[in-house]
């Protein structure tokens, strides 16, 4: 509005340093700077129509079939890969788990800062990668349609920029049936299905 005044004024002076300021050059002003804030005002008003809503996100298979799947980025394509492979078998709670250690990654300075950096990091040696399917030598088929749509949803949903309140800002995970000698020494920060997850002590940062 001082932006609108501000406007006004200045046609005002230029005027005057002429002659008087015809009614219909300040009518005209007026009417261009109302367009303008109606537009910004309309922007704003489309933008937050297109933020995604997480209002009744639950973490079940009843809500996530509820939720149309548009995929896209090659992000979103690495994200639901990762979790096909890593943990398709798991709950869907335990699927927006591992979905968060990925991005908690993505986040933190000691990893990649893209989805697809976090998980290909150090691929293309055997058993030396972050995420195992990506190094272990054998095909990535996708021969479960029905469980790569709803990893996929998932993948979308994290993206989308959904809370991340399952694990506590993790950036490991292991399996049950396994315990790597990391383990001893981060903290663990939740248990959800067949998953423990963990993020690194503080004086262990660093290195």
């Amino acid at each position: 509005m001082r932006y609108l005044f501000a406007v006004v004024a200045s046609v005002l002076l230029a005027s005057a340093a002429t002659a008087e300021a015809p009614a219909s050059r300040i009518e005209d002003a007026l009417r261009k700077e109302r367009v303008a804030l109606d537009r910004i005002g309309t922007e704003k008003l489309e933008t937050l129509v297109a933020a995604p809503s997480f209002d009744g996100m639950r973490y079940d298979r009843n809500w996530l079939a509820s939720v149309e799947l548009e995929p896209g980025s090659d992000q979103w394509a690495c994200l639901a890969q990762a979790l096909y492979f890593e943990a398709r078998g798991e709950t869907v709670k335990g699927q927006f788990a591992v979905a968060e250690v990925i991005l908690n990654r993505v986040d933190s300075a000691q990893f990649p800062n893209s989805v697809c950096g976090v998980i290909h990091q150090g691929t293309g040696k055997k058993y030396a990668c972050q995420f195992t399917y990506t190094c272990d030598g054998l095909k990535e088929t996708i021969a479960e349609p029905a469980a790569y749509k709803r990893v996929g949803k998932v993948a979308q949903i994290m993206l989308d920029g959904a809370p991340r309140p399952l694990t506590n800002g993790a950036t490991y995970y292991h399996t049950k049936s396994v315990k790597p000698r990391w383990s001893r020494l981060f903290t663990r920060t939740a248990t959800i299905g067949v998953h423990h997850f963990y993020k690194r002590p503080t004086q262990l940062s660093s290195n």
